[in-house]
């Protein structure tokens, strides 16, 4: 049977979602709440995660342990690395890598983690097909690719262009990497979802307010359509 744990950054982003549970419980752990109950009739765990890498892996291990979840769905907002992808549209994880992880003196590729058999982190399969289906049954635009993530809020072309040019990726973001690297230390299936809500350029501070809570809201909405698929 699937536990599902969802995690996303910021409130905007959980609260939706939160809303829509049936019988909560909160459990309050490490600064953050876990909000445990059924969405659209699947078990799950929603937390708030808060932003950047360590805040994300921490959730990661706190749904495994004390919660024994056996998925895992990120979702959340993004910038777009893509040229193809516009604001509002999404992006379905095919694996998530860091951008800022550079041991390469070493002989590592940049992002990939000394010591990790991959440079990305490849998402599930099946989850990530239920979240393409869920996009499609909404009929909301969607590409499946790569997510790069660091603890940088990219805002300068110079900074997307170099992402780019030596880590590649869909869009940027400050968490789903290090979620897939906890997942997957823990053996925890995964699926990463991230609407686009600035071009992660030289527009993004003008784009990121205006855009950031209809991104959420349409990122909320297929995770729910996810769990109703999921629970049956």
């Amino acid at each position: 049977m699937i536990k599902l744990g969802i995690i996303g950054a910021m409130d905007i982003e959980v609260a939706l979602l939160k809303e829509q549970l049936t019988d909560p419980k909160v459990t309050h752990k490490a600064g953050s709440e876990f909000w445990e109950g059924t969405l659209r009739g699947l078990s799950v765990v929603i937390v708030r995660c808060g932003v950047g890498k360590v805040n994300a892996a921490l959730c990661v291990q706190i749904l495994a342990d004390l919660f024994g979840v056996t998925h895992i769905v990120n979702t959340g907002i993004a910038g777009s690395m893509d040229a193809d992808l516009d604001i509002g549209d999404l992006v379905v994880a095919t694996e998530a890598m860091y951008h800022d992880m550079t041991v390469t003196i070493f002989g590592y590729p940049r992002g990939q983690v000394p010591g990790m058999d991959v440079q990305a982190f490849p998402a599930d399969e099946a989850l990530s097909e239920a979240a393409a289906a869920a996009c499609a049954k909404r009929a909301v635009r969607f590409k499946r690719g790569r997510i790069v993530s660091g603890d940088q809020f990219v805002g300068d072309s110079a900074v997307k262009d170099d992402i780019l040019e030596n880590c590649g990726g869909l869009c940027v973001e400050m968490e789903s990497a290090a979620i897939a690297h906890a997942a997957y230390r823990n053996g925890i299936p995964f699926a990463i979802l991230r609407a686009i809500s600035d071009k992660a350029d030289d527009s993004a501070t003008m784009d990121y307010p205006t855009f950031e809570a209809k991104a959420a809201r349409d990122c909320a909405a297929i995770t729910a359509t996810m769990a109703e698929t999921l629970a049956k």
